[in-house]
C-alpha cells in the first residue's frame, strides 16, 4: 500500500513501523500541460518518471508510441544518431519490456532527432506521454456491484474507471458532488443531470479493504484541491466534544498558487548539468519547483533509469510503500493527517463545481502555506529536532511505563559522574574537524579490538594452560598465530593514541600542523600488517582444528564451554577467532570515509589513499575465507542452542535465516523457532530445561519442496504452506514483511537444493513429528520480564546463556538472516556515550561497545568485562520528540514496548555513526550520503 508523507510533519510521527517501510521519490501530480514546466531540471525529473513507468509496464501504449518515446530517451542520453553506438546502447539498456522487437523502429526514429538537445528531447518525451491514456495513472483495484474486476484512478480531470488498461468511464470534478468511503465501499455521488431523468445518483465500488478505500479517497481529495482550488485549503477547526469522519485535508500550495508565486517573485534557478550527456543546455524558471511536483520513485528514479538525479528531488514529497501493514492507514495516516484511528468508517469531502475561496472550507485541514523558497538541507537526511541535526526519524513513542529490569542494563546511578555539560566543555577544548572524529573512531574501536585479542591470547591461553587437554599442535597453531597479531596491534594502538593526544592538545588545537592527520599512521601500520597475512590466514585453520579437537575430547570441550561462561567472554568464543578478519573490514571503512572527507589537495589525502589501496588488497585476498568461516562459526553457535541434532555443521551446509513462525496444527497456531539452511528447513520448540535449548521437532528437506501462499485457504494472516516430499506444513509469520523475507529466502534455498540434486544428509536423531515435550506443555513461552531479569545480565552464570540471538529472536518474535549477521559484524562501534533512562534526571557516562546486535556497557574502556548488555533485536531507534524534554544535542532514543533509553554522543559525527549503524543493522536501512536531501530506507 502506498501513501504520501506530509513534508510539514515529522517523519517519525507518520511511520509507525519503519522496518516494514520503503521510501521512494515519485511524481505525485502530473500536470495536463507540460509547457508549464519551464525549468529543465523539472522536466528532466518528470522525464525520469515517464522512463520508469515505461520500463515497469505501467505506461502502456502502442508500438509506434513506445518506439518514439524510447528514441527520445536515447537521444537525450547519447546524443545524435550513430548506428553502432545506438544499437550497443539499446542492447545494454532496457527501456520497455518488448524492446528487442522494436529495435529497428527505435533506430529509425532516433535517426530523425539529429541536432536535438537533451532538454528538447525531454520536452518531446513529455509531449508524447501526456497524450497517452495511461499518462500519470496509478491504478487501484476495485469491483463494481456485480463483482466485475475494475481499477480506479484519479487525474487532474477527475476520477477514472479502467477495465484492464482501457478507460471505460470518467467522472469529471464538475460532475462529482461528494466522495466518501464506508468500510470497503468507495462512493461517488454525482450531481443530478437535468437532461437525463434516470441517471444514477450514487456509484459504489468495492475495494480490497477499508485502508485501500481511505488511501484512494485521500488521494482524490489532494488531486481535487491541487488542480481545482485557487488557494490552499484553510484548516478546519477541531470540534470541542464529538467528531465524525476524517479530518484530513490537503496541505500545500495548489497549482494556481505555484504559478502565481513564480510570476510575482524572483524564483531561484536550480543549477543543472547533465553529466551523462554529450550536450549541455541551460535551464529556465519553473512554476513547478521539484520540491512540489516530484515525489519520486526513487531508487531515485535516477538509479532505475541510469541517471543521477540532482539534489532538488530530495526536497520533494515522499511516498511510503508498505505492503506489510494490513491495517496501514488506520494507524499511519491518522498520524499523518490528524484523522482518528478507526473511530468512524464514514469520511467524505464535498466538492464544489467551480473553484472559489469557499471551497477551502470543505477540503482542508492543512497548516499554513509552506514556503517554496529553497533552503540548505542538512546533511544525509538530517532534520532539526531539539536544536540538533538528526539523521533519522522513525517509529513511535512507546507507552510511558517504568522500565523493567528485564531489558534495562543493570547499572545504577551510584558510582557514575553525571556530566550534563561535559560535551560543551569538550567542544571548546578539542578539535571539531570531521577527520579528527574519524581518527577518534579508529582509536576507540582499536581499544575494543585489542581487548578482543586479549580474550584469545591472554585469557583463553591461561584457561587451557592449567590443563593439558589441548594438544601441543593445536596450542601452537592458535597462540603462535594470534600473539604476533596482538603484539603488532599493541604498537598500532600506541601510535594512534600518541597522534590523537597531539591532535587534541589544548595549546595546539587551533593550529593546522602535521600532527592533525592520521593517514600516515594508518599507512605505516597497514604496511606492517600486510607482513602478517600468513598469520591471519592461519586463524581460520585454528578455528577448524579447535572444533575438530573438541569433538574428540570432551575434556577440552568442557574447558571451552566453561570459558565461554566467564564474564570477559561476552561473545561466543568462535567470534573472537574471526575478529582479525573483521578488523580489516573496519580499517577499510574508516579509510574510505577519510578519503571521502579529504580534498585531493589535503596533505593527508595521499597517505590515506595509499593505505586504502593496501587494505583493500588484503580484504579481497581474505574475503573468501571470511565468508566461509562466518558460516562455519554460525553453524557452531546454533549447534549449542539446539538439541536433537547429530551434526549441524556438515560440509557444504550454509545457514540462511532463523526466526519465529507460527505452525498450524490440530491445536491451532503454535509458536515455533525455524532454522533455514541451504538443504533443510528445521522447526523447533523451546524447552524449559536448565540448558534453555530448542528441541528439534521436525525437518523439511528442501529438495523437491514447493511453497504457496495460503492466507485465503486457511484464513490465517501472512500464512504460507510448505509442501515437502513426505509432509506439508502450514506456517504464519508475524507480519507481511516477515512473510516476504521468509518466502524469498526459502525460494532461494529451494533453488540451491535443486541445483545440488537433493544431496542433503538426514541430520535428525529424533522423529519428524511435531510433538510437544513435557517441559513445553507446561508453559509455551516465557514473559519478556522473566527472560531479561534472569538472562540478560552478564553477572549471572547459567549452564547455557539465554541471551543468544536465537533466544532474543524467540522472545521478540522476529527473524535474522546470515546477511544481517555479516552486516552487524562489519559495523562494530565503540566509544563513550551518555545514557539516560526515561524517568531519570541525569546522564551517566559509559563506555559502550556495539556489536552482534547488542550494546555492551562498561564503566571505562579499561574494564575487563561488561557490566550489562542490551540486546537490540526488535528495538526501534528514533529521535526524542519535544514533549520528552530532552534539550540536548546529538541524542537518539532506543525503545521496545515500554523500555526506553536515551543515548547522547559527543559530536555530530559520532551521533550519525551510532544512529545510522544501529538503524542499518536493526532495520537493514541505509542513507545516501551523496545527496544531502535524499534518504532511502531499504528493508
Amino acid at each position: 500500500m502506498t501513501v504520501w508523507l506530509d513534508l510539514l510533519k515529522p517523519t517519525l510521527k507518520q511511520i509507525r513501523r519503519p522496518k516494514n517501510t520503503i521510501l521512494r521519490f515519485v511524481v505525485k501530480f502530473f500536470p495536463p500541460d507540460h509547457s508549464q514546466l519551464l525549468e529543465e531540471l523539472t522536466r528532466y525529473l518528470f522525464a525520469l518518471q515517464i522512463k520508469h513507468d515505461l520500463a515497469c509496464g505501467r505506461l502502456t501504449c502502442n508500438e509506434s508510441s513506445a518506439a518514439l518515446l524510447v528514441s527520445h530517451i536515447v537521444q537525450s542520453e547519447i546524443g545524435d544518431f550513430d548506428e553502432v553506438q545506438c544499437k550497443q546502447h539499446l542492447l545494454n539498456n532496457k527501456y520497455i519490456p518488448e524492446q528487442d522487437a522494436l529495435m529497428d523502429k527505435i533506430i529509425e526514429y532516433h535517426r530523425k532527432h539529429v541536432g536535438q538537445t537533451p532538454a528538447e528531447s525531454d520536452y518531446q518525451l513529455l509531449e508524447i506521454a501526456r497524450r497517452l491514456e495511461m499518462y500519470g495513472v496509478r491504478l487501484y483495484p476495485a469491483k463494481d456491484r456485480e463483482g466485475t474486476k475494475l481499477s480506479l484512478a484519479v487525474a487532474h480531470s477527475g476520477v477514472l474507471v479502467f477495465q484492464g488498461h482501457t478507460k471505460i468511464n470518467a467522472f469529471n470534478w464538475s460532475k462529482v458532488r461528494k466522495l466518501s468511503f464506508k468500510r470497503k465501499r468507495f462512493l461517488i455521488k454525482l450531481r443530478p443531470d437535468l437532461n437525463q431523468s434516470n441517471c444514477q445518483d450514487t456509484l459504489e465500488f468495492m475495494m480490497g479493504s477499508r485502508d485501500c478505500c481511505k488511501v484512494f479517497w485521500k488521494i482524490c481529495v489532494e488531486y481535487h484541491a491541487f488542480f481545482r482550488l485557487f488557494e490552499e485549503p484553510k484548516p478546519k477547526p477541531k470540534p470541542v466534544l464529538f467528531t465524525r469522519g476524517s479530518s484530513f485535508r490537503f496541505s500545500g500550495r495548489t497549482q494556481r498558487q505555484v504559478i502565481d508565486y513564480v510570476k510575482d517573485s524572483e524564483f531561484k534557478k536550480v543549477p543543472f548539468e547533465r553529466k551523462h550527456s554529450k550536450i549541455q543546455s541551460n535551464s529556465g524558471l519553473s512554476p513547478f519547483p521539484p520540491r512540489l511536483c516530484v515525489e519520486g520513485q526513487g531508487e531515485s528514479n535516477a538509479s532505475a533509469s541510469g541517471h543521477q538525479a540532482d539534489s532538488p528531488v530530495g526536497r520533494t514529497q515522499v511516498t511510503v510503500e508498505n505492503p506489510a501493514l494490513q491495517h496501514y492507514t488506520g494507524s499511519l495516516t491518522s498520524q499523518t493527517n490528524g484523522c482518528r484511528n478507526g473511530t468512524h468508517d464514514e469520511a467524505d469531502a464535498r466538492l464544489k463545481p467551480s473553484p472559489s475561496k469557499q471551497q477551502a472550507e470543505h477540503l482542508s485541514t492543512g497548516p499554513v502555506s509552506r514556503s517554496p523558497q529553497h533552503s540548505e538541507s542538512p546533511s544525509a537526511g538530517q532534520v532539526m529536532v531539539n536544536g540538533q541535526k538528526q539523521s533519522l526519524s522513525l517509529g513511535q513513542s512507546p507507552d510511558r511505563r517504568q522500565p523493567s529490569p528485564l531489558t534495562s542494563p543493570l547499572l545504577t546511578d551510584a558510582g557514575f559522574v553525571r556530566t550534563d555539560d561535559e560535551d560543551e566543555v569538550r567542544r571548546k577544548r578539542f578539535p571539531t574537524d570531521k577527520a579528527y572524529f574519524i581518527a577518534k573512531e579508529l582509536l576507540t574501536t582499536e581499544r575494543t579490538y585489542l581487548k578482543d585479542l586479549e580474550v584469545i591470547t591472554v585469557s583463553f591461553q591461561k584457561c587451557v594452560g592449567k590443563d593439558e587437554a589441548m594438544p601441543d599442535s593445536l596450542r601452537n597453531l592458535i597462540f603462535a598465530n594470534f600473539e604476533p597479531v596482538y603484539k603488532f596491534h599493541e604498537t598500532f594502538l600506541n601510535d594512534v593514541e600518541q597522534r590523537l593526544a597531539q591532535w587534541e592538545g589544548r595549546s595546539n588545537a587551533h593550529i593546522k600542523g602535521d600532527y592533525q592527520r592520521v593517514g600516515d599512521v594508518m599507512l605505516k601500520n597497514i604496511q606492517g600488517l600486510k607482513l602478517l597475512t600468513a598469520h591471519l590466514q592461519k586463524h581460520s585453520e585454528a578455528l577448524l582444528e579447535l572444533e575438530r579437537t573438541c569433538r574428540s575430547s570432551r575434556r577440552l570441550e568442557g574447558l571451552c564451554r566453561d570459558f565461554e561462561l566467564q564474564k570477559l567472554c561476552y561473545l561466543p568464543l568462535n567470534i573472537f577467532f574471526l575478529r582479525p578478519l573483521h578488523r580489516l573490514m573496519h580499517y577499510k571503512q574508516i579509510l574510505e570515509r577519510l578519503c571521502k572527507h579529504y580534498p585531493p589537495t589535503h596533505a593527508d589525502f595521499r597517505d590515506s589513499r595509499a593505505a586504502l589501496a593496501d587494505i583493500s588488497e588484503m580484504v579481497v585476498q581474505l574475503h573468501g575465507t571470511l565468508i566461509k568461516m562466518e558460516n562455519f562459526q554460525k553453524l557452531l553457535e546454533l549447534k549449542k542452542d539446539l538439541t536433537g541434532v547429530e551434526d549441524l555443521a556438515i560440509p557444504g551446509r550454509e545457514f540462511i535465516r532463523l526466526g519465529c513462525l507460527s505452525k498450524l496444527s490440530g491445536k491451532g497456531l503454535q509458536q515455533r523457532m525455524f532454522f533455514l539452511f541451504n538443504d533443510v528447513l528445521m522447526y523447533t520448540s523451546r524447552g524449559m530445561t536448565a540448558s534453555n535449548q530448542f528441541k528439534v521437532n521436525g525437518q523439511l528437506p528442501l529438495y523437491g519442496m514447493t511453497i504457496r501462499e495460503s492466507e485465503d485457504e486457511w484464513g490465517v494472516p501472512h500464512s504460507f504452506t510448505l509442501f515437502g516430499q513426505r509432509q506439508s506444513v502450514v506456517v504464519a509469520a508475524s507480519s507481511a514483511s516477515e512473510m516476504e523475507k521468509w518466502v524469498e529466502d526459502i525460494k532461494m534455498a529451494i533453488e540451491l537444493a535443486d541445483k545440488c540434486n537433493g544431496s542433503s544428509a538426514e541430520i535428525l536423531s529424533s522423529s519428524f513429528t511435531d510433538s510437544k515435550s513435557p517441559e513445553e506443555s507446561s508453559a509455551d513461552q516465557e514473559s519478556e520480564d522473566d527472560l531479561s531479569a534472569s538472562r540478560t545480565s552478564l553477572e549471572r552464570q547459567t549452564p547455557h546463556r539465554g541471551n543468544t540471538t536465537v533466544h532474543v529472536c524467540w522472545h521478540r518474535n522476529t527473524s535474522v538472516s546470515m546477511v544481517d549477521f555479516s552486516v552487524a559484524l562489519e559495523n562494530q562501534l565503540s566509544g563513550n556515550l551518555l545514557r539516560k533512562f526515561k524517568n531519570s534526571n541525569g546522564w551517566q557516562k559509559l563506555w559502550v561497545v556495539f556489536t552482534n546486535f547488542s550494546l555492551f556497557f562498561y564503566k571505562t574502556h579499561q574494564d575487563e568485562f561488561p557490566l550489562a548488555s542490551l540486546p537490540l533485536l526488535g528495538y526501534s531507534i528514533t529521535v526524542p520528540s519535544e514533549s520528552e524534554n530532552i534539550h540536548k544535542d546529538y541524542v537518539f532514543k532506543l525503545h521496545f514496548k515500554s523500555h526506553v533509553y536515551y543515548f547522547r554522543s559527543e559530536s555530530e559525527y559520532s551521533f550519525e555513526r551510532y544512529s545510522t549503524n544501529t538503524n542499518l543493522i536493526l532495520f537493514r536501512m541505509d542513507s545516501t550520503a551523496n545527496n544531502p536531501s535524499v534518504v532511502v530506507l531499504v528493508t
